[in-house]
Protein backbone atom coordinates (compact mmCIF):
# COMPACT_ATOMS: atom_id res chain seq x y z
CA UNK A 1 0.00 0.00 0.00
CA UNK A 2 0.94 3.67 -0.26
CA UNK A 3 0.25 6.46 2.21
CA UNK A 4 0.49 10.23 2.37
CA UNK A 5 2.23 11.81 -0.61
CA UNK A 6 5.15 9.36 -0.48
CA UNK A 7 6.21 7.09 -3.33
CA UNK A 8 7.03 4.16 -1.05
CA UNK A 9 5.08 0.89 -0.98
CA UNK A 10 4.83 -1.31 2.10
CA UNK A 11 2.37 -3.66 3.78
CA UNK A 12 1.51 -0.97 6.38
CA UNK A 13 2.26 2.76 6.79
CA UNK A 14 5.59 3.23 8.58
CA UNK A 15 5.97 6.00 11.16
CA UNK A 16 9.24 5.21 12.90
CA UNK A 17 12.25 2.97 12.40
CA UNK A 18 14.45 1.01 14.79
CA UNK A 19 17.74 -0.37 13.48
CA UNK A 20 20.23 -1.65 16.05
CA UNK A 21 23.25 -3.90 16.34
CA UNK A 22 23.76 -4.80 19.97
CA UNK A 23 23.43 -1.55 21.89
CA UNK A 24 24.38 0.65 18.95
CA UNK A 25 21.97 2.38 16.59
CA UNK A 26 22.72 1.61 12.95
CA UNK A 27 22.37 4.94 11.20
CA UNK A 28 20.22 4.70 8.08
CA UNK A 29 17.30 6.31 6.28
CA UNK A 30 14.56 4.02 4.99
CA UNK A 31 11.32 5.22 3.41
CA UNK A 32 12.13 8.75 4.57
CA UNK A 33 12.59 7.64 8.19
CA UNK A 34 15.80 8.04 10.19
CA UNK A 35 16.71 5.07 12.36
CA UNK A 36 16.82 5.32 16.14
CA UNK A 37 16.35 3.14 19.24
CA UNK A 38 12.95 4.65 20.09
CA UNK A 39 9.57 2.96 19.60
CA UNK A 40 5.97 3.18 20.84
CA UNK A 41 3.17 0.89 21.91
CA UNK A 42 -0.32 0.63 20.48
CA UNK A 43 -2.26 3.89 20.32
CA UNK A 44 -5.06 2.75 22.60
CA UNK A 45 -2.63 1.85 25.42
CA UNK A 46 -1.63 5.48 25.76
CA UNK A 47 1.99 4.36 25.99
CA UNK A 48 4.47 7.11 25.22
CA UNK A 49 7.70 6.63 23.31
CA UNK A 50 10.30 4.46 25.03
CA UNK A 51 13.81 3.36 24.22
CA UNK A 52 15.36 -0.02 23.49
CA UNK A 53 18.78 -0.25 25.15
CA UNK A 54 19.90 -3.42 23.38
CA UNK A 55 18.68 -5.23 20.27
CA UNK A 56 18.43 -8.45 22.26
CA UNK A 57 15.91 -6.79 24.62
CA UNK A 58 13.54 -5.73 21.83
CA UNK A 59 10.97 -8.52 22.19
CA UNK A 60 10.82 -8.46 25.98
CA UNK A 61 10.64 -4.66 26.26
CA UNK A 62 7.78 -4.49 23.74
CA UNK A 63 5.91 -7.15 25.69
CA UNK A 64 6.51 -5.58 29.11
CA UNK A 65 5.78 -1.98 28.13
CA UNK A 66 3.14 -2.42 25.41
CA UNK A 67 1.90 -6.03 25.77
CA UNK A 68 2.93 -6.61 22.14
CA UNK A 69 4.24 -10.07 21.26
CA UNK A 70 6.45 -9.40 18.25
CA UNK A 71 7.37 -13.06 17.70
CA UNK A 72 4.85 -14.31 15.12
CA UNK A 73 4.93 -17.96 16.18
CA UNK A 74 4.66 -17.13 19.86
CA UNK A 75 1.76 -14.75 19.15
CA UNK A 76 0.04 -17.44 17.08
CA UNK A 77 0.27 -19.94 19.94
CA UNK A 78 -0.99 -17.28 22.34
CA UNK A 79 -4.06 -16.81 20.13
CA UNK A 80 -4.55 -20.57 19.85
CA UNK A 81 -4.49 -20.98 23.63
CA UNK A 82 -6.95 -18.11 24.09
CA UNK A 83 -9.35 -19.59 21.51
CA UNK A 84 -9.23 -23.01 23.17
CA UNK A 85 -9.85 -21.47 26.58
CA UNK A 86 -12.83 -19.44 25.32
CA UNK A 87 -14.31 -22.60 23.79
CA UNK A 88 -13.76 -24.45 27.05
CA UNK A 89 -15.54 -21.68 28.93
CA UNK A 90 -18.44 -22.09 26.47
CA UNK A 91 -18.43 -25.88 26.99
CA UNK A 92 -17.79 -26.23 23.26
CA UNK A 93 -15.01 -27.22 20.88
CA UNK A 94 -13.27 -24.63 18.73
CA UNK A 95 -12.38 -25.59 15.16
CA UNK A 96 -9.07 -23.88 14.43
CA UNK A 97 -8.29 -23.51 10.74
CA UNK A 98 -4.51 -23.09 10.52
CA UNK A 99 -4.65 -20.72 7.55
CA UNK A 100 -7.22 -18.55 9.32
CA UNK A 101 -5.10 -18.60 12.47
CA UNK A 102 -2.11 -17.39 10.44
CA UNK A 103 -4.19 -14.58 8.95
CA UNK A 104 -5.62 -13.47 12.29
CA UNK A 105 -2.15 -13.56 13.83
CA UNK A 106 -0.98 -11.13 11.14
CA UNK A 107 -3.88 -8.77 11.92
CA UNK A 108 -3.40 -8.36 15.67
CA UNK A 109 -0.51 -7.50 17.99
CA UNK A 110 -2.39 -7.46 21.30
CA UNK A 111 -4.71 -10.49 20.93
CA UNK A 112 -7.83 -10.88 23.01
CA UNK A 113 -10.17 -13.75 22.09
CA UNK A 114 -13.87 -13.66 22.94
CA UNK A 115 -17.06 -15.47 21.99
CA UNK A 116 -20.28 -14.27 20.44
CA UNK A 117 -23.45 -15.85 19.12
CA UNK A 118 -26.05 -15.72 16.36
CA UNK A 119 -29.69 -16.72 15.90
CA UNK A 120 -30.11 -20.51 15.92
CA UNK A 121 -32.52 -20.25 12.98
CA UNK A 122 -29.51 -19.84 10.70
CA UNK A 123 -28.55 -23.45 11.44
CA UNK A 124 -31.16 -24.48 8.86
CA UNK A 125 -28.66 -23.26 6.25
CA UNK A 126 -25.92 -25.79 5.32
CA UNK A 127 -23.21 -25.36 7.91
CA UNK A 128 -20.45 -24.98 5.31
CA UNK A 129 -22.15 -21.80 4.08
CA UNK A 130 -22.31 -20.36 7.60
CA UNK A 131 -18.71 -21.30 8.33
CA UNK A 132 -17.54 -19.76 5.05
CA UNK A 133 -19.36 -16.51 5.86
CA UNK A 134 -17.81 -16.37 9.32
CA UNK A 135 -14.30 -17.19 8.11
CA UNK A 136 -14.06 -15.23 4.87
CA UNK A 137 -15.91 -12.08 5.89
CA UNK A 138 -15.29 -11.74 9.62
CA UNK A 139 -12.30 -13.98 10.38
CA UNK A 140 -14.27 -15.86 13.04
CA UNK A 141 -13.55 -19.35 14.32
CA UNK A 142 -16.62 -21.54 14.63
CA UNK A 143 -17.53 -23.89 17.46
CA UNK A 144 -19.06 -27.37 17.46
CA UNK A 145 -20.51 -29.68 20.08
CA UNK A 146 -19.01 -33.03 21.06
CA UNK A 147 -20.70 -34.65 18.06
CA UNK A 148 -19.13 -32.18 15.64
CA UNK A 149 -22.39 -30.30 15.05
CA UNK A 150 -22.12 -26.57 14.38
CA UNK A 151 -23.23 -24.34 17.25
CA UNK A 152 -24.78 -20.86 16.88
CA UNK A 153 -21.63 -19.25 18.27
CA UNK A 154 -18.23 -18.02 17.16
CA UNK A 155 -14.87 -16.89 18.51
CA UNK A 156 -13.20 -13.71 17.33
CA UNK A 157 -9.88 -12.10 18.24
CA UNK A 158 -9.75 -8.39 18.99
CA UNK A 159 -6.64 -6.22 18.93
CA UNK A 160 -7.54 -4.61 22.23
CA UNK A 161 -8.33 -5.67 25.77
CA UNK A 162 -11.47 -3.67 26.45
CA UNK A 163 -12.74 -2.62 29.85
CA UNK A 164 -16.23 -3.41 28.54
CA UNK A 165 -15.97 -6.50 26.32
CA UNK A 166 -19.73 -6.55 25.77
CA UNK A 167 -19.40 -3.58 23.41
CA UNK A 168 -17.01 -5.53 21.19
CA UNK A 169 -19.13 -8.69 21.38
CA UNK A 170 -22.31 -6.82 20.45
CA UNK A 171 -20.56 -5.15 17.54
CA UNK A 172 -19.31 -8.46 16.17
CA UNK A 173 -22.71 -10.11 16.56
CA UNK A 174 -24.27 -7.19 14.74
CA UNK A 175 -21.94 -7.37 11.73
CA UNK A 176 -22.22 -11.14 11.25
CA UNK A 177 -26.04 -11.07 11.22
CA UNK A 178 -26.43 -9.60 7.69
CA UNK A 179 -23.76 -11.98 6.38
CA UNK A 180 -25.68 -14.98 7.66
CA UNK A 181 -28.93 -13.48 6.40
CA UNK A 182 -27.39 -13.30 2.93
CA UNK A 183 -26.40 -16.96 3.15
CA UNK A 184 -29.92 -17.85 4.22
CA UNK A 185 -31.36 -15.89 1.30
CA UNK A 186 -29.02 -17.52 -1.23
CA UNK A 187 -29.93 -20.96 0.12
CA UNK A 188 -33.66 -20.38 -0.21
CA UNK A 189 -33.32 -18.78 -3.64
CA UNK A 190 -31.11 -21.52 -5.04
CA UNK A 191 -33.41 -24.29 -3.84
CA UNK A 192 -36.15 -22.93 -6.07
CA UNK A 193 -34.25 -24.07 -9.19
CA UNK A 194 -33.01 -27.62 -9.72
CA UNK A 195 -29.46 -28.38 -10.77
CA UNK A 196 -30.74 -29.89 -14.01
CA UNK A 197 -32.57 -26.66 -14.84
CA UNK A 198 -29.26 -24.79 -14.52
CA UNK A 199 -27.53 -26.83 -17.24
CA UNK A 200 -28.40 -24.37 -20.06
CA UNK A 201 -26.74 -21.56 -18.06
CA UNK A 202 -23.44 -23.44 -18.17
CA UNK A 203 -23.38 -22.92 -21.94
CA UNK A 204 -22.83 -19.21 -21.38
CA UNK A 205 -19.95 -19.74 -18.93
CA UNK A 206 -16.56 -20.06 -20.66
CA UNK A 207 -14.38 -22.91 -19.42
CA UNK A 208 -11.37 -21.87 -21.48
CA UNK A 209 -10.73 -20.56 -24.95
CA UNK A 210 -10.59 -23.48 -27.43
CA UNK A 211 -12.05 -25.81 -24.78
CA UNK A 212 -15.61 -24.57 -24.96
CA UNK A 213 -18.08 -23.67 -22.24
CA UNK A 214 -18.71 -25.21 -18.85
CA UNK A 215 -21.69 -26.85 -20.52
CA UNK A 216 -19.30 -28.58 -22.93
CA UNK A 217 -17.14 -29.64 -20.02
CA UNK A 218 -20.16 -31.06 -18.19
CA UNK A 219 -20.99 -33.27 -21.17
CA UNK A 220 -17.37 -34.45 -21.40
CA UNK A 221 -17.29 -35.28 -17.70
CA UNK A 222 -20.54 -37.22 -18.12
CA UNK A 223 -19.08 -39.28 -20.99
CA UNK A 224 -15.74 -39.88 -19.31
CA UNK A 225 -17.44 -40.81 -16.03
CA UNK A 226 -19.46 -43.44 -17.89
CA UNK A 227 -16.27 -44.84 -19.41
CA UNK A 228 -14.42 -44.98 -16.08
CA UNK A 229 -17.38 -46.35 -14.11
CA UNK A 230 -17.59 -49.33 -16.43
CA UNK A 231 -13.92 -50.09 -15.75
CA UNK A 232 -13.87 -49.73 -11.95
CA UNK A 233 -17.29 -51.18 -11.22
CA UNK A 234 -19.00 -48.01 -10.01
CA UNK A 235 -22.69 -47.39 -10.66
CA UNK A 236 -22.70 -46.16 -14.25
CA UNK A 237 -25.98 -44.23 -14.11
CA UNK A 238 -25.10 -42.46 -10.87
CA UNK A 239 -21.59 -41.64 -12.08
CA UNK A 240 -22.86 -40.21 -15.36
CA UNK A 241 -25.57 -38.18 -13.65
CA UNK A 242 -23.15 -36.75 -11.10
CA UNK A 243 -20.67 -35.96 -13.87
CA UNK A 244 -23.29 -34.05 -15.84
CA UNK A 245 -24.52 -32.03 -12.84
CA UNK A 246 -21.18 -31.55 -11.05
CA UNK A 247 -20.58 -28.00 -12.32
CA UNK A 248 -24.14 -26.65 -12.17
CA UNK A 249 -23.71 -25.08 -8.73
CA UNK A 250 -21.22 -22.67 -10.32
CA UNK A 251 -24.20 -20.67 -11.56
CA UNK A 252 -25.93 -20.66 -8.16
CA UNK A 253 -26.13 -17.53 -5.99
CA UNK A 254 -24.40 -19.20 -3.05
CA UNK A 255 -21.32 -20.29 -4.99
CA UNK A 256 -21.30 -16.93 -6.75
CA UNK A 257 -20.76 -15.37 -3.32
CA UNK A 258 -18.66 -18.13 -1.73
CA UNK A 259 -16.52 -19.76 -4.43
CA UNK A 260 -14.96 -22.15 -1.90
CA UNK A 261 -18.35 -23.89 -1.60
CA UNK A 262 -18.36 -25.20 -5.18
CA UNK A 263 -19.18 -28.86 -5.19
CA UNK A 264 -20.32 -28.81 -1.57
CA UNK A 265 -23.43 -26.78 -2.35
CA UNK A 266 -24.04 -28.88 -5.44
CA UNK A 267 -24.36 -31.88 -3.15
CA UNK A 268 -26.94 -30.13 -0.98
CA UNK A 269 -28.91 -28.91 -3.98
CA UNK A 270 -28.89 -32.42 -5.49
CA UNK A 271 -30.46 -33.83 -2.34
CA UNK A 272 -33.01 -31.01 -2.36
CA UNK A 273 -33.85 -31.92 -5.97
CA UNK A 274 -34.46 -35.55 -5.04
CA UNK A 275 -31.36 -36.90 -6.76
CA UNK A 276 -29.96 -40.18 -5.47
CA UNK A 277 -27.73 -39.81 -2.40
CA UNK A 278 -24.84 -41.38 -4.33
CA UNK A 279 -25.17 -38.67 -6.98
CA UNK A 280 -25.24 -35.93 -4.34
CA UNK A 281 -22.17 -37.27 -2.54
CA UNK A 282 -20.23 -37.61 -5.79
CA UNK A 283 -21.03 -34.00 -6.72
CA UNK A 284 -20.10 -32.77 -3.25
CA UNK A 285 -16.71 -34.50 -3.22
CA UNK A 286 -15.62 -34.41 -6.85
CA UNK A 287 -13.03 -31.65 -6.26
CA UNK A 288 -11.21 -33.86 -3.73
CA UNK A 289 -8.35 -34.12 -3.03
CA UNK A 290 -7.98 -30.35 -3.19
CA UNK A 291 -4.59 -30.06 -1.48
CA UNK A 292 -1.83 -32.21 -0.01
CA UNK A 293 -3.21 -34.48 2.69
CA UNK A 294 -6.83 -33.86 1.72
CA UNK A 295 -9.28 -36.76 1.81
CA UNK A 296 -10.31 -38.68 -1.29
CA UNK A 297 -13.96 -38.91 -2.40
CA UNK A 298 -15.69 -41.43 -0.13
CA UNK A 299 -17.66 -43.32 -2.80
CA UNK A 300 -16.78 -45.11 -6.03
CA UNK A 301 -18.98 -42.70 -7.98
CA UNK A 302 -17.21 -39.74 -6.38
CA UNK A 303 -13.84 -41.21 -7.30
CA UNK A 304 -15.00 -41.65 -10.89
CA UNK A 305 -16.26 -38.08 -11.30
CA UNK A 306 -13.16 -36.66 -9.58
CA UNK A 307 -10.91 -38.49 -12.05
CA UNK A 308 -13.04 -37.46 -15.03
CA UNK A 309 -13.10 -33.79 -14.04
CA UNK A 310 -9.37 -33.54 -13.34
CA UNK A 311 -8.34 -35.48 -16.43
CA UNK A 312 -10.62 -33.43 -18.68
CA UNK A 313 -8.90 -30.27 -17.49
CA UNK A 314 -5.38 -31.70 -17.79
CA UNK A 315 -5.84 -33.17 -21.28
CA UNK A 316 -7.66 -30.10 -22.53
CA UNK A 317 -5.15 -27.52 -21.35
CA UNK A 318 -2.18 -29.68 -22.30
CA UNK A 319 -3.78 -30.39 -25.66
CA UNK A 320 -3.90 -26.70 -26.58
CA UNK A 321 -0.27 -26.21 -25.61
CA UNK A 322 -0.83 -24.54 -22.24
CA UNK A 323 0.77 -27.17 -20.00
CA UNK A 324 3.21 -26.30 -17.19
CA UNK A 325 6.65 -25.05 -18.18
CA UNK A 326 9.55 -24.78 -15.75
CA UNK A 327 8.35 -23.13 -12.57
CA UNK A 328 5.18 -21.81 -14.22
CA UNK A 329 1.93 -23.69 -13.72
CA UNK A 330 -0.85 -21.08 -14.05
CA UNK A 331 -3.66 -23.64 -14.09
CA UNK A 332 -2.32 -25.74 -11.18
CA UNK A 333 -2.13 -28.84 -13.38
CA UNK A 334 0.68 -30.35 -11.30
CA UNK A 335 -1.45 -30.32 -8.17
CA UNK A 336 -4.44 -31.60 -10.14
CA UNK A 337 -2.41 -34.45 -11.64
CA UNK A 338 -1.07 -35.41 -8.23
CA UNK A 339 -4.62 -35.53 -6.88
CA UNK A 340 -5.72 -37.72 -9.78
CA UNK A 341 -2.81 -40.12 -9.20
CA UNK A 342 -3.50 -40.24 -5.48
CA UNK A 343 -7.05 -41.33 -6.23
CA UNK A 344 -5.92 -44.13 -8.54
CA UNK A 345 -3.21 -45.35 -6.16
CA UNK A 346 -4.84 -44.93 -2.77
CA UNK A 347 -8.31 -46.04 -3.88
CA UNK A 348 -6.69 -49.07 -5.59
CA UNK A 349 -8.25 -48.45 -9.01
CA UNK A 350 -6.85 -50.54 -11.86
CA UNK A 351 -7.26 -48.12 -14.75
CA UNK A 352 -5.08 -48.02 -17.86
CA UNK A 353 -3.81 -44.45 -17.67
CA UNK A 354 -2.68 -44.21 -21.30
CA UNK A 355 -6.02 -45.47 -22.58
CA UNK A 356 -7.83 -43.07 -20.27
CA UNK A 357 -5.80 -40.10 -21.53
CA UNK A 358 -6.59 -41.02 -25.14
CA UNK A 359 -10.28 -41.41 -24.32
CA UNK A 360 -10.35 -37.98 -22.69
CA UNK A 361 -8.58 -36.36 -25.65
CA UNK A 362 -11.12 -37.86 -28.06
CA UNK A 363 -13.94 -36.10 -26.21
CA UNK A 364 -12.40 -32.66 -26.74
CA UNK A 365 -13.00 -30.44 -29.75
CA UNK A 366 -10.76 -30.70 -32.79
CA UNK A 367 -8.65 -27.76 -31.59
CA UNK A 368 -7.14 -30.08 -28.98
CA UNK A 369 -4.06 -31.93 -30.23
CA UNK A 370 -4.75 -35.68 -30.09
CA UNK A 371 -1.04 -36.42 -30.46
CA UNK A 372 -0.34 -34.86 -27.06
CA UNK A 373 -1.24 -38.15 -25.32
CA UNK A 374 2.39 -39.23 -24.88
CA UNK A 375 3.42 -35.84 -23.49
CA UNK A 376 0.51 -35.91 -21.04
CA UNK A 377 1.43 -39.44 -19.95
CA UNK A 378 5.02 -38.35 -19.38
CA UNK A 379 3.76 -35.36 -17.38
CA UNK A 380 1.70 -37.73 -15.23
CA UNK A 381 4.72 -39.98 -14.67
CA UNK A 382 6.73 -36.95 -13.57
CA UNK A 383 4.05 -36.19 -11.00
CA UNK A 384 4.04 -39.83 -9.90
CA UNK A 385 7.79 -39.55 -9.43
CA UNK A 386 7.20 -36.53 -7.17
CA UNK A 387 4.55 -38.49 -5.25
CA UNK A 388 6.98 -41.32 -4.52
CA UNK A 389 9.78 -38.93 -3.67
CA UNK A 390 7.48 -37.53 -1.00
CA UNK A 391 6.93 -41.12 0.18
CA UNK A 392 10.73 -41.56 0.50
CA UNK A 393 10.85 -44.13 -2.34
CA UNK A 394 14.27 -44.10 -4.01
CA UNK A 395 14.55 -42.75 -7.53
CA UNK A 396 16.22 -46.02 -8.56
CA UNK A 397 13.19 -48.02 -7.42
CA UNK A 398 10.90 -45.68 -9.32
CA UNK A 399 12.95 -45.99 -12.51
CA UNK A 400 13.09 -49.78 -12.12
CA UNK A 401 9.30 -49.96 -12.19
CA UNK A 402 8.90 -47.26 -14.84
CA UNK A 403 11.13 -49.30 -17.15
CA UNK A 404 8.45 -52.02 -17.48
CA UNK A 405 5.68 -49.47 -18.20
CA UNK A 406 2.81 -50.63 -15.96
CA UNK A 407 -0.60 -49.70 -17.35
CA UNK A 408 -2.16 -48.31 -14.18
CA UNK A 409 -0.73 -46.15 -11.38
CA UNK A 410 -2.10 -48.63 -8.83
CA UNK A 411 -0.29 -51.49 -10.58
CA UNK A 412 2.80 -49.27 -10.51
CA UNK A 413 2.30 -48.85 -6.77
CA UNK A 414 2.08 -52.59 -6.14
CA UNK A 415 5.35 -53.13 -8.00
CA UNK A 416 7.07 -50.37 -6.00
CA UNK A 417 5.88 -51.98 -2.75
CA UNK A 418 7.21 -55.37 -3.90
CA UNK A 419 10.54 -53.82 -4.82
CA UNK A 420 10.85 -52.14 -1.44
CA UNK A 421 10.49 -55.47 0.35
CA UNK A 422 12.87 -57.12 -2.11
CA UNK A 423 15.65 -54.60 -1.51
CA UNK A 424 15.33 -55.03 2.26
CA UNK A 425 16.49 -58.65 1.86
CA UNK A 426 20.26 -59.14 2.02
CA UNK A 427 20.09 -61.57 -0.92
CA UNK A 428 18.82 -58.84 -3.23
CA UNK A 429 22.22 -57.20 -3.79
CA UNK A 430 23.62 -60.29 -5.52
CA UNK A 431 20.51 -60.67 -7.68
CA UNK A 432 20.57 -56.99 -8.66
CA UNK A 433 24.16 -57.32 -9.86
CA UNK A 434 23.32 -60.58 -11.65
CA UNK A 435 20.47 -58.82 -13.47
CA UNK A 436 22.78 -56.04 -14.55
CA UNK A 437 25.29 -58.60 -15.77
CA UNK A 438 22.60 -60.54 -17.63
CA UNK A 439 21.22 -57.36 -19.22
CA UNK A 440 24.68 -56.48 -20.56
CA UNK A 441 25.22 -60.00 -21.90
CA UNK A 442 21.90 -59.98 -23.74
CA UNK A 443 22.31 -56.61 -25.48
CA UNK A 444 23.41 -58.26 -28.72
CA UNK A 445 20.94 -61.14 -28.46
CA UNK A 446 17.41 -59.79 -28.93
CA UNK A 447 15.90 -62.86 -30.61
CA UNK A 448 16.28 -65.47 -27.89
CA UNK A 449 12.82 -65.89 -26.41
CA UNK A 450 12.35 -67.90 -23.19
CA UNK A 451 11.99 -71.47 -24.46
CA UNK A 452 15.15 -73.24 -23.24
CA UNK A 453 16.37 -76.39 -24.98
CA UNK A 454 17.38 -78.16 -21.78
CA UNK A 455 18.53 -81.27 -23.65
CA UNK A 456 21.79 -79.58 -24.64
CA UNK A 457 22.67 -78.38 -21.13
CA UNK A 458 25.64 -80.32 -19.75
CA UNK A 459 26.88 -78.69 -16.54
CA UNK A 460 25.28 -79.58 -13.20
CA UNK A 461 25.08 -75.88 -12.27
CA UNK A 462 23.12 -74.92 -15.39
CA UNK A 463 20.80 -77.90 -15.06
CA UNK A 464 20.12 -76.94 -11.45
CA UNK A 465 19.42 -73.35 -12.49
CA UNK A 466 17.04 -74.53 -15.21
CA UNK A 467 15.11 -76.69 -12.72
CA UNK A 468 14.99 -73.92 -10.11
CA UNK A 469 13.85 -71.39 -12.71
CA UNK A 470 11.14 -73.76 -13.94
CA UNK A 471 9.82 -74.17 -10.40
CA UNK A 472 9.80 -70.41 -9.77
CA UNK A 473 8.17 -69.68 -13.14
CA UNK A 474 5.33 -72.10 -12.39
CA UNK A 475 4.66 -70.32 -9.10
CA UNK A 476 4.81 -66.89 -10.74
CA UNK A 477 2.37 -67.91 -13.46
CA UNK A 478 -0.23 -68.77 -10.84
CA UNK A 479 0.17 -65.54 -8.86
CA UNK A 480 -0.54 -61.87 -9.56
CA UNK A 481 1.08 -60.90 -6.27
CA UNK A 482 4.22 -58.94 -7.12
CA UNK A 483 5.52 -59.10 -3.57
CA UNK A 484 5.21 -62.88 -3.54
CA UNK A 485 6.81 -63.02 -6.99
CA UNK A 486 9.88 -61.17 -5.73
CA UNK A 487 10.08 -63.53 -2.74
CA UNK A 488 10.10 -66.48 -5.11
CA UNK A 489 12.76 -64.88 -7.30
CA UNK A 490 14.95 -64.36 -4.24
CA UNK A 491 15.15 -68.14 -3.97
CA UNK A 492 17.21 -68.19 -7.19
CA UNK A 493 20.18 -66.43 -5.59
CA UNK A 494 22.24 -69.52 -4.76
CA UNK A 495 21.72 -71.26 -8.09
CA UNK A 496 22.42 -68.07 -10.09
CA UNK A 497 25.62 -67.43 -8.09
CA UNK A 498 26.74 -71.03 -8.66
CA UNK A 499 25.91 -70.79 -12.37
CA UNK A 500 28.12 -67.75 -12.89
CA UNK A 501 30.91 -69.30 -10.80
CA UNK A 502 30.98 -72.61 -12.69
CA UNK A 503 29.55 -72.07 -16.19
CA UNK A 504 31.10 -70.32 -19.17
CA UNK A 505 28.10 -68.81 -20.99
CA UNK A 506 29.88 -68.18 -24.29
CA UNK A 507 30.55 -71.82 -25.11
CA UNK A 508 32.15 -72.84 -28.41
CA UNK A 509 29.10 -74.97 -29.17
CA UNK A 510 26.55 -72.52 -30.64
CA UNK A 511 23.53 -74.61 -29.54
CA UNK A 512 24.84 -74.80 -25.99
CA UNK A 513 25.67 -71.08 -25.95
CA UNK A 514 22.20 -70.22 -27.21
CA UNK A 515 20.52 -72.41 -24.57
CA UNK A 516 22.53 -70.78 -21.80
CA UNK A 517 21.70 -67.28 -23.07
CA UNK A 518 18.04 -68.24 -23.43
CA UNK A 519 18.03 -69.48 -19.84
CA UNK A 520 19.41 -66.13 -18.69
CA UNK A 521 16.88 -64.30 -20.86
CA UNK A 522 14.11 -66.32 -19.22
CA UNK A 523 15.36 -65.38 -15.76
CA UNK A 524 15.52 -61.73 -16.75
CA UNK A 525 11.99 -61.92 -18.17
CA UNK A 526 10.74 -63.28 -14.84
CA UNK A 527 12.25 -60.31 -13.02
CA UNK A 528 10.89 -57.93 -15.66
CA UNK A 529 7.40 -59.22 -14.92
CA UNK A 530 7.73 -57.04 -11.82
CA UNK A 531 10.50 -54.50 -12.48
CA UNK A 532 13.88 -54.04 -14.09
CA UNK A 533 15.98 -54.56 -10.97
CA UNK A 534 19.19 -53.79 -12.89
CA UNK A 535 18.27 -50.12 -12.32
CA UNK A 536 18.86 -50.68 -8.60
CA UNK A 537 22.60 -51.27 -8.98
Amino acid sequence: MRWGDLDFNFVRPTHWLIMMLGSDVVEATVMGLTSSNTTRGLRFTGEQAFSIDHAGDYRQVLFDKAQIEVDFDARKEMIREQIMQVALDCQSNAVIDELLLEEVCALVEYPCAFSGGFDARFLDVPEEALISAMKSHQKYFHMVDDNGKLLPAFISVANIKSSDLSVIINGNERVIRPRLTDSEFFWEQDKANSLASRLPKLDSVLFMKSLGSMGDKAKRIESLSTYIANIVGANVDHSARAGLLAKTDLVSDMVGEFADLQGVMGGYYALNDGEDAAVATAISEHYHPRFAGDTLPSTNEGLVVAIADKLDTITGIYGIGQGPTGSKDPYALRRMALGLLRIMVEAELKVDLKALIKQSLELHALEVDRSSADAIYQFMMDRLRAYYKEQKVSSKAFEAVLAVRPESPYDFHLRVAALNEFTNDSASASLIEANKRIANMLKDHQDLGTQVDSSVLVEAAEKALFEATTAVANKLNSSNDYTQSMRELLSLKETIDTFFDQVMVNADDEALKRSRLTLLNWIRALFLSVADVSYLS
